[in-house]
């Protein structure tokens, strides 16, 4: 792949995340009884990033989704909850996605991957609130997080296995890494 492509893919992937987040935004909590619960809809961008292209760039990826979201539509306050979510739940996909596709799969990665997002903004907000009580919320947030999360990587495994430009990427980014996940997308 070229540098014009790759350059290209990164745009598209930051635009579309960039638009799942403030369609998501402008949707109302589907879940009366636990407020606050959102889908999770621009975490299938990352999800396809981590698994499409290498760590510098699928940060840089995250990076820029969150800041274009906040500028276009959030504040201060959300951007720093989204950044303790959105990078806990970054890294810790990167790190089960080490374990290999014959220990975890794809579903698994990003269902874990909802249920850290949730815990990086309830600790962001014990510490803006400078107390655990919110942390009694992370059962309701975990079961919808990892809900959502494994819908999303239901919806990445999908994506991967019948777009053919994912699966150029990541062929590409496969014989540059030591995994070879695309044989296990089913």
């Amino acid at each position: 792949m070229s540098k014009t492509q790759k350059d290209i893919y990164i745009s598209m992937l930051v635009a579309q995340g960039l638009v799942l987040g403030l369609i998501e935004n402008m949707i109302p909590s589907p879940f009366s009884f636990a407020p606050g619960t959102k889908l999770g809809l621009a975490n299938l961008i990352t999800i396809i990033a981590i698994f499409t292209m290498r760590k510098r760039e699928s940060f840089l990826l995250v990076c820029m989704r969150l800041a274009l979201t906040t500028f276009l539509g959030g504040t201060i306050m959300t951007l720093a909850f989204s950044v303790c979510g959105a990078f806990l739940s970054y890294f810790g996909m990167l790190t089960l996605k080490q374990l290999g596709p014959k220990r975890v799969s794809i579903i698994g990665i990003s269902a874990a991957g909802g249920f850290l997002h949730n815990v990086g903004q309830l600790l962001a907000m014990c510490f803006f609130s400078q107390s655990w009580l919110m942390m009694s919320y992370l059962p309701f947030l975990s079961f919808f997080g990892i809900l959502s999360g494994t819908a999303i990587g239901i919806t990445a495994n999908y994506l991967l296995r019948h777009v053919r430009t994912m699966q150029q990427f990541q062929l590409n980014y496969e014989r540059t890494s030591n995994q070879k996940w695309s044989q296990y997308f089913q």
